[in-house]
């Protein structure tokens, strides 16, 4: 049974409607996300995960065309959105990335994924239970059968929005957690949801180069021309 990444992406995002496809040194956010998560080491199958709906058609095809299997189901019960998708790819263990997060770092979510899959007894295994790495490296791993338990037993629309708060509190649910370096790096702000974030983005990715950098990298360009986070400092609050 395959490791499948989804990621959830929509036009209509609240704060920034349609950022998924804005352009970031000549490719859209959504492709800079969609090839991150192809490259992350254990993983099968890249998935994005889409909500219903003709408005929605444009991030279908930009997703298809990154080479991404494209799933659709509700907007707002996104839980049921990956649920859906993960069942109709049979996937063994699912690995969950936001389309906010230009920046993800492959290496850094195979780290999570080869944390689950190294203990048999573990269902649940993330990189955000504590704000050690800069908000935007966050992902999430969880095996089926831990999703079929959210998908069966979270019942709140807080818990169906944002697919895996169920999965972070049941006493049930065996988790695992990698904590980064620092709660000073916790602070920067590597994510997209509102202009200055895209302001931040453009300024940094021609400053990337070819290829996907490791994390560590992108921190020393950042750290080497301090202005860039100036730009997205006023939405720092996690």
């Amino acid at each position: 049974m395959p490791n499948v990444v989804i990621v959830q992406a929509r036009m209509t995002s609240t704060r920034l409607p349609g950022k998924v496809l804005e352009d970031l040194a000549g490719a859209t956010v959504l492709a800079h996300v969609l090839t991150r998560c192809a490259a992350v080491p254990g993983i099968d199958i890249v998935c994005c995960a889409v909500p219903e709906g003709p408005e929605q058609e444009p991030v279908a095809a930009e997703a298809q065309a990154c080479g991404a299997t494209v799933a659709r189901g509700s907007e707002y019960d996104v839980l049921d959105r990956y649920y859906t998708a993960a069942r109709d790819l049979g996937a063994d263990v699912i690995m969950r990335v936001t389309s906010d997060c230009p920046l993800i770092d492959p290496g850094l979510c195979g780290e999570v994924l080869a944390a689950l899959l190294a203990d048999p007894k573990a269902d649940y295994a993330a990189n955000n239970f504590v704000h050690r790495y800069p908000h935007g490296l966050d992902c999430e791993a969880f095996t089926w059968s831990a999703m079929e338990r959210d998908w069966k037993e979270a019942t709140e629309p807080y818990d169906r929005e944002h697919v895996t708060p169920w999965l972070r509190r049941a006493p049930e649910i065996r988790r695992i957690s990698l904590e980064g370096p620092s709660e000073e790096l916790g602070k920067l702000r590597w994510t997209l949801d509102y202009p200055e974030d895209l302001d931040f983005c453009r300024a940094l990715f021609p400053q990337l180069g070819a290829g996907i950098p490791p994390w560590k990298e992108t921190l020393r360009i950042c750290e080497a021309d301090p202005g860039l986070s100036t730009l997205n400092a006023m939405r720092r609050q996690r």
